[in-house]
């Protein structure tokens, strides 16, 4: 079986592309990296308007009614520009787990502002970088007349610190695993929430910490149903792990190109170091871990749009391997480049830091492939 895209996915991206090299060229990461919000609002309204943030939400809640193929390939795209923009944010995790958890009167109440670009979104779930499970949920609710109050710290929440809109995950007092699990749909202004910028290795990706202190919000901020969350929560962050995988494709693909665009200029004993063997072979094999990558993340975004169960095995896959693909990829590209890759002058040591960021976040391939060997019963007892 061949994948291919059509006429219409393979123009967003050409679009894309144009847009990006303008946009998110060089200097203009590094101009968004050094700025408070870390990105250029003129820059992410301008997105907002080429529809982008709006893919894959329903028609009915003021989006495109695209499928997740197109997001992938407009993600791959932005991983391969260093995109600096709450994008991510907004349409793999705020937006999604919406989609996931909130009824068809919520969606259609607070998806139209993110699918505009006017609200940014965020999915705030965890108390800690190493738990994406449910066990990792430590955020507590609990019921104030008709009101919910919630308490508990959030680490590594992406965009946290300009988010307008957080969906938190809590808990019920005294529930564990994935019983009492709620979702919440929380405005950044809501009395008792405060949020501090994290220091990350990454400077074109921030995250933030969010103290919830006796937070108190409507009781309409619940999404869907009380303790129901676990399941619609867990849905949509294999959606986001299959978001990553497809942006981390996109830049293993662009450490192959400027590589092998090194190779081809700088000149040791004479000729381009790019006629030397081991450096040809290095090569070859990023290429070979880039396809393999591209291939995991292309079946799987086939997968989401259709809706199957085997969404949460297969995302696993693509995560752990284009986790691994980009960071082998950036490595060896700072190999390349010699001592100057890891200068600021050369952007390869920008890719490398967001490789390595992002091989953690949502899950790092130990734990995808754990989760996957349980998926297909390796952690059963033989006999």
């Amino acid at each position: 079986m061949r994948f291919s895209f059509t006429q219409e996915q393979e123009e967003l991206r050409a679009t894309a592309r144009a847009f990006l090299a303008e946009y998110s060229a060089s200097e203009r990461v590094r101009a968004a990296m050094e700025s408070q919000l870390g990105y250029d609002p003129a820059v992410w309204k301008q997105i907002g308007e080429l529809g982008w943030t709006a893919v894959a939400i329903p028609e009915e809640c003021g989006g495109l009614g695209l499928s997740w193929v197109e997001l992938v390939a407009l993600l791959e795209v932005m991983g391969e520009a260093l995109l600096c923009a709450p994008f991510f944010s907004s349409a793999c995790l705020g937006a999604n787990a919406i989609l996931c958890a909130g009824t068809g009167e919520q969606q259609r109440a607070l998806l139209p502002g993110i699918a505009g670009g006017q609200v940014r979104a965020t999915l705030a779930a965890g108390d800690s970088a190493e738990r994406w499970d449910a066990d990792g949920i430590g955020a507590r609710a609990r019921r104030s007349g008709g009101d919910w109050v919630l308490s508990g710290a959030l680490r590594h929440v992406l965009d946290g610190h300009c988010a307008d809109l957080l969906v938190v995950a809590a808990r019920a007092e005294g529930s564990r695993g994935e019983d009492g699990v709620s979702l919440f749909a929380v405005p950044a202004d809501a009395p008792g929430l405060e949020r501090r910028p994290l220091p990350t290795l990454d400077r074109t990706r921030r995250l933030a910490a969010i103290e919830l202190r006796d937070a108190r919000v409507a009781g309409s901020a619940l999404l869907g149903a009380e303790g129901a969350g676990w399941p619609p929560l867990r849905s949509a962050l294999d959606r986001a792990a299959l978001a990553l995988a497809a942006e981390q494709v996109g830049g293993a693909q662009r450490c192959l190109d400027l590589s092998v665009a090194y190779a081809r200029e700088r000149i040791q004993f004479g000729r381009p170091i790019g006629s030397f063997q081991a450096i040809q072979h290095t090569c070859a094999d990023m290429l070979v871990a880039v396809e393999s990558a591209r291939s995991g993340v292309y079946y799987a975004g086939c997968v989401a749009a259709e809706g199957s169960e085997e969404l949460g095995t297969l995302a696993s896959l693509a995560k752990a391997r284009a986790s691994e693909a980009f960071f082998r990829c950036a490595a060896e590209a700072i190999q390349i480049h010699g001592g100057v890759g890891f200068t600021w002058e050369y952007d390869v040591h920008l890719y490398f830091k967001r490789a390595r960021a992002g091989e953690g976040f949502l899950g790092d391939p130990a734990w995808h492939r754990e989760r996957v060997a349980r998926a297909i019963g390796l952690d059963e007892p033989a006999g």
